[in-house]
C-alpha cells in the first residue's frame, strides 16, 4: 500500500532525444544528453538557405496527486458509535492477561513406580 501512495503522489518528467525517428537517449529527473548532431547557426547572416535540424527533444510530464487528506470532519452517529465500541472492546481484550492462574505449579508429577513398557511387554524396535 505504501508503494501505491508513493507512486501516485510522485511527479516526474521523462526527457527523450530523437535523431530522426531513432530514440537516442532517455532521462528521468534530469536533462537528456544530446547526440552532437545539432545544426549550428551559419556564420554568414546573408545566407537564406538553412538546413533543417534532424534532432528533436520530447518531454513527458507526469503530475502526481496533490490531495491525499481524507476529511473526517463529517461523521455520522453510527460511525462514531462504531469507533468508540471498537476501541473499547479492543482495550478490554487485553485486561487480566498477566493474572493467568496455573494449577500445575502447585502439584508435583506422580512418581514412577514401575516401568509400564515392561509390564505390557511392548518395546520399540
Amino acid at each position: 500500500m505504501t508503494f501505491v501512495v508513493l507512486f501516485s503522489t510522485m511527479s516526474f518528467t521523462v526527457d527523450m532525444h530523437f535523431c530522426g525517428d531513432t530514440l537516442v537517449d532517455t532521462a528521468i529527473f534530469k536533462e537528456v544528453k544530446s547526440c552532437g548532431i545539432e545544426m549550428s547557426t551559419p556564420s554568414n547572416e546573408d545566407c537564406s538557405v538553412v538546413k533543417k535540424d534532424c534532432c528533436t527533444d520530447k518531454q513527458i510530464n507526469y503530475e502526481g496527486q496533490d490531495e491525499l487528506k481524507i476529511s473526517f470532519d463529517i461523521q455520522t452517529l453510527n460511525q462514531q458509535l462504531f469507533a468508540v465500541s471498537f476501541i473499547y472492546s479492543y482495550i478490554n481484550d487485553f485486561e487480566g492477561l498477566e493474572e493467568n492462574p496455573n494449577s500445575f505449579n502447585d502439584y508435583p508429577p506422580p512418581l514412577i513406580v514401575r516401568s509400564i513398557y515392561k509390564l505390557d511387554e511392548t518395546f520399540l524396535i
